[in-house]
């Protein structure tokens, strides 16, 4: 598999690697098999008690990126005995409505995702009164330990949009436009003011309604038909980046598209060059990290990096690397 460029590096990973070189090989083969055994007939491979978790997420309907942060999450909550419990809503308010359902509920534990965070502020508070654990996930990281999280699971998009910049440096870019598909979402602003501080070049911000990709489309490809100088288009998630296309080939235009966030249409356009770059934020994982630490902090008063980010990303992925991804892709796990 061809080497990533990762820009963070994740601590947690050292931590395995220390634990890993102490067990037999013969001990880590047996644990592993048992593990696999055991998700293959769906039971849990531990014996705490059966925790509820809820995973509440500012996702609309049909974002193949949650798809695959639910699938993360649902595979931890397996291994770990969990009743795991989804919902989602791209307004705010009804997103902070389905939190303060959990918590009437009487989960155990609550992950949340902050886009729009102000609106989530409450319902937080709300949880943290009623002691239970709460761990964000993917967006708000800067609010996270404010609200009284135990901790926040993705990657930091200051960071992740510095990265594109200097990729796009290197690929001799002049003039980049950023689409924003979510207004409000202080990730996605995040998002570009990275791109804005590390890029030589001009960034221009275009605000879409990404709800309706037909929308995405014509208001990207009028961009690209008025403005021949932009060479770079970046789309902040991966549903939107073949859209991207589409329009670059109804203006004619010769701009690259890349974008954040990896699923199998990115892989494959990646793989054929109608993709420049995309950056990886690893979304399975972010699922997976938020029960796993969730489950830790309920069965051993773990917390993760002293309470700090868990950072899952950025991995700037190129053509590459699209072949040794493929088989993830497929499968919906990265």
């Amino acid at each position: 598999m061809a080497r990533f460029r990762t820009w963070v590096g994740i601590a947690l990973a050292g931590a395995l690697s220390v634990s890993l070189a102490g067990c037999s090989s013969t001990g880590g083969k047996r644990a592993e098999d048992a593990r696999k055994a055991a998700s293959a007939e769906g039971r849990a491979a531990v014996d705490t008690p059966r925790w509820t978790f809820a995973m509440i997420t500012h996702s609309g309907d049909g974002d193949t990126f949650w798809d695959i942060v639910q699938s993360g999450a649902e595979q931890a909550a397996v291994k770990d005995n969990i009743n795991f419990l989804y919902s989602h809503d791209a307004e705010a308010q009804q997103q902070a409505q389905l939190v303060n359902a959990a918590i009437d509920k009487k989960v155990d534990g609550i992950i949340v995702t902050l886009a729009k965070p102000d609106a989530m502020k409450s319902a937080l508070a709300r949880a943290h009164k009623a002691g239970i654990p709460v761990i964000t996930v993917n967006s708000g990281s800067e609010e996270s330990k404010e609200f009284g999280a135990l901790t926040h699971v993705g990657q930091d998009e200051t960071i992740a949009g510095e990265a594109v910049g200097e990729e796009l440096n290197e690929r001799g870019r002049e003039q980049a436009v950023c689409v924003l598909h979510e207004q409000g979402n202080v990730g996605h602003e995040q998002s570009c003011d990275g791109v804005e501080k590390t890029f030589d070049g001009k960034v221009q911000r275009l605000y879409v309604n990404g709800t309706s990709m037909p929308d995405v489309q014509s208001a990207i490809e009028a961009k690209l038909q008025t403005d021949k100088s932009v060479d770079a288009v970046v789309t902040l998630g991966a549903p939107y980046a073949d859209t991207a296309v589409k329009a670059k080939q109804g203006a004619g235009s010769k701009a690259e598209i890349d974008t954040f966030d990896l699923n199998a249409k990115v892989a494959a356009g990646l793989a054929d060059g109608t993709l420049g770059f995309a950056v990886d934020q690893q979304p399975y994982l972010q699922g997976y990290e938020a029960v796993d630490l969730l489950w830790l902090y309920k069965y051993n008063a773990d917390v993760l990096g002293g309470g700090r980010p868990v950072l899952t990303g950025p991995q700037i992925i190129t053509k590459d690397d699209a072949a040794a991804l493929a088989d993830y892709t497929k499968r919906g796990t990265r």
